[in-house]
């Protein structure tokens, strides 16, 4: 019983530490047996000192004391050296201590024992491969789950290790190729993840002047995946680069239909419209056709913030009272609402108005939630760099948090996600 637990504890390649009180049910009643078993023994061989010292290094790991784990394993192997499984669960042990030159040696020590089963020898590979990608040896690791891709080309756990080397070395056409290849093997939704590797694609072309291949890119995300936004932010700046005003418009639409939430994004990039645009009316009618779509405080701030460019102050008043009746806490509305009663000189609602903005200057400007690990990064991202996950970053509005208020439709510069900034800056 007790090896069966053993193989089931070290297939996994990683410490499982949520399933810590179904393992100590399974190690009391193997380590029970065990303990019946060697007392009809009158000689305890190094063989069962050495399971002695590995079941309770298997203890110590469900009680997360690594050290004395450490201590109990390399004890065992020192008993029995001929037990693979214990190096192998050594080296996880030290992987996760950060030790990564340790567990590197100890796999190497498996790969390169005579007579070792394949498969041993093919897990021992891929472990090496991890920990060659936790110490940041990124291009060791792909050489390595290269060789292993090789030998067990239906490997998915490899191919998902593939691909996060490919997306961190920006290598995005093999990033895309490997996830084809998972796609095929395992059931799942793939797709957003082959739209944002094309869109990546599309920014490296667009960055190196090939605006060609880019819109190629970008179309493509586009056709693979409906509702990538990223697809439709960059294909859009590439129309609007062109002077092609009427696309980028429709382009940026489909942003509004795709998800509402993200309507600023698509506002943020008509800032460059009013003093690049000889006819507005495109403009006009990209706000109108948004605020029949969808009605949010977004839509009514940029169109505020149009009407205040065309001269028209009061139809830009009432628009950001319909902003603030929709969410009395969009401070950005109230900003606006305050500079222009200040300008046109009616001082008395000009105070109110900033007086309410001062008691939410604590406020963040924005806020953003992976809601697949939770980690809070400092600006919207597509991939979330904890979980590496795509599309599970989403803005926080005031109904998640109480002191939480609507971002603005017109960011400075420092507070726009680095993307952003370069995709206005292109």
């Amino acid at each position: 019983m007790w090896e069966s637990f053993r193989q089931a504890f070290l297939d996994s390649g990683t410490l499982l530490w949520p399933l810590t009180v179904v393992l100590a049910l399974f190690v009391g009643m193997a380590f029970g047996g065990w303990l019946r078993g060697s007392g009809k023994e009158k000689t305890k061989t190094n063989k069962s000192k050495g399971d002695r010292a590995f079941f309770k290094g298997v203890q110590y790991i469900l009680s997360q004391d690594h050290d004395h784990a450490i201590e109990e394993f390399t004890k065992s192997v020192k008993l029995n050296s001929d037990t693979i499984e214990t190096y192998v669960a050594l080296g996880n042990l030290y992987r996760s201590k950060g030790d990564i030159e340790r567990a590197i040696r100890i796999r190497q020590s498996i790969i390169f024992r005579p007579n070792i089963d394949d498969q041993i020898k093919l897990r021992a590979i891929f472990d090496l491969g991890i920990d060659y990608s936790k110490g940041g040896f990124l291009n060791r690791a792909l050489k390595v789950f290269l060789e292993v891709g090789e030998r067990d080309p239906s490997n998915v756990e490899n191919l998902l290790e593939m691909e996060k080397i490919y997306e961190k070395l920006k290598d995005w056409e093999n990033a895309y190729k490997t996830r084809q290849k998972i796609a095929r093997l395992r059931k799942g939704e793939h797709d957003h993840i082959l739209a944002h590797h094309l869109v990546e694609a599309g920014k490296v072309f667009e960055e190196n002047g090939d605006s060609a291949k880019a819109k190629s890119s970008f179309d493509r995300a586009a056709q693979t995946h409906k509702d990538c936004i990223d697809a439709y932010l960059h294909l859009g700046d590439l129309y609007f680069a062109k002077q092609e005003y009427k696309k980028a418009m429709v382009t940026w639409k489909k942003v509004v239909e795709v998800d509402p939430q993200f309507t600023f994004l698509a506002y943020r990039r008509l800032e460059g419209a009013y003093s690049k645009m000889r006819n507005l009316q495109p403009v006009e009618e990209f706000l109108k056709e948004c605020a029949q779509l969808t009605s949010d405080p977004f839509t009514h701030l940029a169109l505020a913030r149009y009407r205040y460019n065309e001269g028209d102050t009061d139809g830009a008043l009432s628009h950001l009272m319909e902003a603030l009746e929709l969410d009395p806490s969009f401070w950005e509305a109230k900003k606006l609402r305050g500079e222009i009663l200040l300008k046109h000189g009616r001082d008395k609602d000009a105070l109110v108005a900033f007086q309410d903005i001062i008691e939410h200057l604590h406020v963040p400007y924005l806020k953003f939630q992976c809601n697949h690990c939770g980690f809070e990064p400092d600006d919207l991202q597509w991939q979330c760099p904890q979980c590496r996950n795509w599309d599970t970053i989403r803005l926080l509005d005031s109904s998640q948090s109480e002191t939480l208020s609507h971002p603005s439709s017109l960011q400075p510069e420092s507070h726009m996600p680095a993307s952003e900034r370069r995709s206005r800056e292109a």
